[in-house]
């Protein structure tokens, strides 16, 4: 890495576009008729200790499908029941892009740093095998949320 004086940026490495939808059959077909796709579940361990707005919120459920897009991961996210961003954002907006994910090293250092500048967490959750993700309010200028992720060691 070559040292330029400033801090990297933790939004350096996308990794992923996110998509709420209505309807995940229905988007599934339609991406693939794009040429995205194949869609598969999610891999790896569910979110524990998943939070929205500070928050416990154990009984969030949504529906995610993934398909690589060139060098980034695309996600279709149906919200299925619980108050979650996903779901707050398909009930103000509609379907569309929501969020940017980028991957960190170290997911607390990150969202520490990000704290300290005046961002909020919005939504996060953690993984048993370390990994986790948060979602930030990045969202009130251009409309999209940006979402830092540590993959779980596993993924690595």
């Amino acid at each position: 890495m070559k040292t330029t004086g400033k801090e990297e940026s933790p939004f350096a490495n996308v990794y992923q576009i996110g998509v709420i939808v209505k309807d995940m059959d229905e988007a599934e077909k339609y991406y693939e008729a794009l040429g995205i796709g194949p869609f598969e579940s999610l891999k790896g361990p569910a979110p524990t200790d998943r939070r929205v707005y500070g928050k416990p919120a154990p009984d969030v459920n949504l529906r995610v499908r993934i398909a690589q897009a060139g060098g980034v991961q695309f996600e279709l996210i149906q919200p299925i029941s619980g108050n979650s961003v996903q779901k707050e954002f398909l009930e103000k907006h509609g379907e569309g892009i929501n969020h940017l994910g980028f991957l960190v090293d170290d997911l607390e250092r990150e969202v520490a740093k990000l704290i300290e500048k005046g961002f909020r967490v919005i939504s996060s959750g953690k993984t048993t095998a370390g990994g986790g993700f948060a979602y930030l309010d990045t969202d009130k200028i251009g409309g999209v949320v940006f979402e830092i992720i540590q993959l779980p060691s596993s993924a690595k």
